[in-house]
């Protein structure tokens, strides 16, 4: 575990946990980190829409929010969300929906740009991940592409990247069973095809696909590359958030960083021990551009909460 002493109580929890691990990442400030615990594991609920995702199916009939690609829409399961202590779509602002908001900032300033800030090569392709499981990645994953969605000017597309155990469907409670592996091993598949739209206005979602005995190795092929970056490059608007497989459990997160701009890296506080967290960046030097996040903390800076400004506290 890291023996270094408590980090300040200033600045926000991402420039902290950077601090007290000096990994010479990335430092920009405006992350905050979401002082939460990861919503346990829940199993899988029948969706609350009987479709298969075939991509051939006529569209049902469901008015279709501004913005998303003419298809079939599959209800995203809001009241599971809200049992795993999720966003809410259009609910009102909460904490957790507060800390997202300044999570997402600098990740949106590096993938798009601003009036004093250029943007980074391949930044609208942001992989989240952790060194272990349970860290809460997928928690953050899902939330911060819920939180991105709300943004005016982009589309948000969420990837399950995690090939093995897959949670992006069962969590959102949206059927499906095509995905990426599927568009990879076979070029004929159009992958744009296999989407799933949902009911929430700019939120997409890319399942992982069925599992293959060479997922690495398809994920790490130049086809895969030209896939990838096909997602940002044929649609400007879009921001892809992947969910990914632990980096120090299984091999796919460390391919994937070579394909991303971004990576929001989930630290799970007095749980992963620093040794471990220095080799899982290592692990993910493909991509230059990683953010820590720390994850379940308990912070005691000062007499109120963050959020109370907007009435949010308890």
């Amino acid at each position: 575990m890291n023996t270094k002493p408590p980090a300040r109580a200033s600045g926000s929890l991402i420039e902290r946990a950077a601090a007290v691990f000096d990994l010479g990442l990335d430092r920009t400030p405006a992350d905050a980190l979401v002082p939460h615990i990861p919503a346990p594991e829940i199993a899988p609920q029948p969706a609350k829409v009987t479709l298969e995702h075939d991509p051939a199916a006529p569209p049902r009939a469901v008015s279709e929010p501004a913005g998303h690609i003419q298809g079939p829409i599959a209800m995203v399961d809001s009241e599971r969300l809200r049992a795993q202590g999720f966003i809410i779509p259009g609910a009102p602002a909460t904490i957790l929906s507060e800390e997202f908001r300044q999570i997402k900032r600098t990740l949106m300033l590096a993938a798009m740009g601003g009036p004093k800030t250029k943007s980074v090569a391949s930044g609208r392709l942001i992989l989240v991940c952790s060194g272990h499981p349970n860290e809460g990645k997928t928690f953050t994953a899902v939330n911060l592409a819920l939180s991105l969605a709300t943004e005016r000017d982009i589309e948000v597309l969420l990837i399950d990247g995690d090939v093995a155990k897959p949670e992006i469907l069962s969590t959102l409670g949206l059927p499906g069973t095509l995905g990426l592996m599927d568009a990879l091993v076979d070029p004929t598949v159009d992958i744009e095809k296999l989407i799933i739209q949902t009911d929430i206005p700019k939120l997409s979602v890319l399942p992982a696909g069925r599992a293959a005995a060479h997922d690495t190795e398809a994920l790490a092929s130049d086809y895969a590359h030209t896939l990838i970056r096909d997602l940002i490059a044929k649609h400007p608007k879009r921001v892809v958030v992947f969910d990914s497989a632990p980096v120090l459990a299984a091999s796919p997160a460390s391919v994937l960083a070579h394909h991303v701009g971004q990576i929001l890296m989930v630290v799970r506080a007095d749980q992963t021990p620093e040794p471990e967290l220095r080799e899982a960046v290592g692990l993910l030097s493909g991509c230059p551009h990683i953010h820590l996040m720390l994850n379940s903390v308990t912070y005691f800076g000062g007499n109120k909460k963050y959020g109370a400004y907007y009435g949010l506290g308890d």
